[in-house]
């Protein structure tokens, strides 16, 4: 089963976010209060919880949302997802809009982990339906609004 690992918001660009316990996600806007939210594609940060596992385990010591991501996922590869795959996430439905990013030029992030995995590990979401999202909610891969792709 994928789920919901970490939830996390900054009110800042280029600076690791702060894990918080749920977030509040707002029809084709982003996370409330989050520095990335706004009426673009890369509304909502997603990364997986096997590649901050991988980082760590080579010497990382990474903490949730030191990449500057928005969520944690487990259980699903989500860089091999196609660009327009849905995601049922805890109350919300988020659409894959992106995968990877030209990192910031030595941000916050850089100076505190040394490199940054979102480039080629993370991708980038807008919200289609709004909602909450908490820790521990199921993400469901939906391949249209009556489908449910089997993971």
């Amino acid at each position: 089963m994928c789920k919901v690992i970490a939830v996390c918001t900054s009110e800042k660009k280029g600076t690791a976010k702060q894990m918080v316990d749920e977030a509040n996600l707002i029809e084709e806007f982003g996370i409330e209060g989050d520095a990335h939210a706004g009426k673009w594609h890369r509304q909502v940060s997603l990364l997986g919880l096997e590649k901050i596992d991988e980082f760590n385990a080579k010497g990382g010591g990474v903490n949730f949302g030191d990449f500057g991501e928005n969520l944690v996922i487990s259980g699903i590869e989500l860089t091999k997802l196609p660009i327009g795959q849905r995601f049922k996430v805890g109350e919300t439905i988020l659409e894959l809009t992106q995968i990877g990013k030209q990192c910031h030029d030595k941000c916050e992030i850089f100076y505190r982990v040394g490199q940054c995995i979102m480039p080629t590990n993370g991708v980038f979401t807008r919200v289609l339906k709004g909602g909450k999202v908490k820790v521990g909610d199921e993400v469901i891969l939906l391949e249209n609004e009556n489908k449910t792709l089997s993971l």
